[in-house]
């Protein structure tokens, strides 16, 4: 579109519609949150020191259902 090609960017964005239908649903940055506190609360993850040990159960809960940056800010934000 940028590029003043509509024909190109009608056909990437068919594309990506039926991409998106064999991708598993994302979850809400809420659902991300709940679910990061959830873990904290069950590991006891308080402080900065239990970053890796509740970021790797975090990802391999959630892999493939979010983005691993929101995930990172989630956890983040909850040890501190």
């Amino acid at each position: 579109e940028d590029n003043n090609r509509q024909e190109a960017a009608d056909k990437e964005k068919s594309e990506l519609e039926i991409i998106k239908e064999f991708l598993p649903a994302q979850l809400s940055d809420e659902e991300v949150k709940a679910a990061v506190q959830a873990l904290a609360e069950k590991i006891g993850a308080k402080d900065a020191k239990d970053f890796g040990k509740l970021m790797g159960m975090a990802m391999k809960e959630m892999k493939g259902k979010t983005d691993g940056s929101k995930v990172q800010q989630f956890v983040k934000e909850i040890l501190n």
